[in-house]
């Protein structure tokens, strides 16, 4: 069985308070996008589960990678051998090919996570309802439960609170994407905000014209990760001076995109960007 995961960008990030579990109240509307990762999970011929990466290098222990996270969860919801498929072997090999980056703000993982959860859904026939695979998925992580439904939602709580939204019309913007070669923490990211919880929410900003959202649309992150990473802030006023209707850092970053309206205009982004950095780019339709 193969799927591929998608990332997500975040139109918006405001960090509200700071809960008693640990986590951050949020508000933020998420966007599927075009970048994937391959996940293939195939019956182990060696009776033993073995992961396997490639791509884009991962750090930290495979073992720990929220696809594993996903099926030792799985496991643990569902002990029962009846509930499981007889004809589907329970030892797998699983194959993850990454394209997204790591540590980007662009949810990589946490789709993985989550896809994770619905492949192993159907490969063991365990009918599990979508309202069972949100409980899991929220465990695994906060992005996770988007990612279930994968379609623009505004996203509130620790990211369990999922409200779907008709974004303004984006067809005909082209979209860059910048991932500078860092990674960023995001629980460090998050030990550096301050959460402001009253405030003009992000759904109605987006009801804004596109030319209010740069004034308007705010991630919270930018405010202390621009201090840490100042080479960040450049690379968004160089999407803005190249003429991006919108621009932004994404989730915790360290990626920044862009919205476009004029296509012509990204080769030469490529070329300014050349001195800068090195990283991932990618045009999209959105």
């Amino acid at each position: 069985m193969l799927f591929f995961p998608n990332a997500r960008i975040t139109l918006g990030l405001h960090v509200k308070a700071k809960r008693r579990d640990g986590f951050h109240d949020i508000e933020t509307v998420m966007l599927p996008i075009g970048m994937y990762d391959a996940l293939e999970i195939v019956p182990a011929i060696d009776n033993q589960t073995k992961i396997i990466l490639s791509g884009t290098p991962i750090p930290g222990d495979p073992y720990e990678n929220l696809v594993m996270r996903a099926l030792k969860l799985i496991q643990k919801e569902m002990p029962f051998q009846p509930a499981i498929n007889s004809e589907a072997p329970e030892m797998l090999h699983i194959y993850l090919r990454k394209g997204i980056p790591a540590g980007s703000g662009l949810a990589g993982g946490s789709a993985d996570g989550a896809f994770m959860l619905k492949i192993l859904n159907e490969y063991f026939k365990l009918n599990l309802t979508p309202g069972q695979l949100k409980t899991m998925a929220a465990k695994l992580g906060s992005d996770c439960p988007f990612f279930l439904q994968n379609k623009a939602m505004v996203v509130r709580g620790r990211g369990e609170i999922l409200e779907t939204i008709n974004t303004p019309d984006l067809s005909g913007l082209h979209l860059i994407i910048i991932v500078p070669p860092i990674g960023i923490n995001t629980s460090e990211a998050y030990r550096l905000i301050t959460p402001e919880p009253e405030r003009v929410s992000i759904k109605e900003i987006l009801a804004m014209p596109f030319a209010a959202w740069q004034e308007n649309l705010k991630n919270d992150f930018e405010s202390v990760l621009f201090k840490t990473y100042p080479y960040l802030k450049e690379i968004k006023n160089r999407l803005i001076g190249q003429g991006a209707v919108y621009a932004s850092l994404s989730g915790s970053g360290s990626a920044l995109y862009g919205l476009f309206k004029d296509a012509a205009v990204l080769s030469s982004l490529r070329k300014d960007f050349e001195d800068c950095l090195t990283g991932h780019y990618q045009i999209l339709e959105s």
